[in-house]
């Protein structure tokens, strides 16, 4: 029978304060995963959590910045000391700190986008993996985008970043796949979060995007959730390396 369980897994997810973070964050705990949030703040995880707890799964926040080695270290540290084990990694958290034509950007916007979108999930499952190897096993499903295989327009740098995690997860699939760890990607296409408002309020290039979108609508972060749920489940057991495209047909 087709197993969507996560029951007894314990899973982390990055970004996971708002938008498709939180979303996943939700959908795993209710499927019974116990989760560590990750966010640079904690005000956003702890809302988080309260309401992963209300519903009556446990959930854990912990304040993390994917741009610094150092505190990627002690996140792992961390986990290591309170959970001795980790099954389930998301790589969600990206930022996308300049919106325009590339000849118009600076190193500072390069870095960032660089380190928080590929830097950082590259250690986070440097870090995981030993854990997950522990406990027999695991899954990772990294946040791409529909812009890594498309680059959209004044998003070139985020582009980058997003087409070098599609790599990222391809490479590290065929290293891991002898481990038991799967390692799959997500790649969202325009989904109504606040990381997308410069795209949803802006009218003019909010119409041309649309155009492009067979169903005609953005995305919910909810509607995300489950290809992440499917891939991080026993119903995904001989899937990875994969790069499942939730875009309304943008790519088709």
């Amino acid at each position: 029978m087709i197993n969507f369980s996560l029951q007894g897994k314990i899973a982390l997810i990055t970004g996971a304060s708002r938008g498709i973070g939180k979303a996943i964050a939700m959908t795993l705990s209710e499927h019974g995963a116990q989760c560590i949030l990750v966010s640079r703040k904690l005000e956003g995880l702890r809302e988080v959590a309260g309401k992963i707890e209300k519903n009556g799964a446990k959930a854990i926040p912990i304040a993390c910045h994917m741009g610094y080695l150092n505190q990627i270290g002690s996140l792992f540290k961390t986990v290591r000391k309170q959970f001795g084990r980790l099954d389930i990694l998301v790589n969600n958290a990206g930022t996308n700190p300049y919106f325009g034509e590339m000849l118009g950007a600076d190193e500072a916007a390069w870095d960032k986008t660089h380190d928080v979108n590929l830097k950082g999930p590259f250690f986070m499952i440097k870090y995981a993996a030993p854990l997950m190897v522990e406990a027999g096993g695991g899954a990772i499903v990294n946040v791409s985008s529909v812009s890594g295989m498309r680059p959209g327009l004044m998003q070139g740098i985020y582009a980058i970043t997003k087409s070098g995690l599609i790599a990222m997860t391809k490479a590290y699939a065929r290293e891991l796949a002898d481990k038991n760890i799967r390692v799959n990607a997500l790649l969202p296409g325009l989904t109504k979060t606040r990381f997308s408002r410069a795209l949803v309020d802006n009218k003019e290039i909010y119409d041309q995007a649309i155009k492009r979108i067979p169903m005609g609508r953005y995305a919910e972060p909810g509607e995300m959730a489950g290809a992440v749920l499917y891939l991080l489940s026993d119903a995904a057991s001989y899937t990875t390396g994969m790069c499942l495209t939730c875009d309304g047909g943008l790519l088709a």
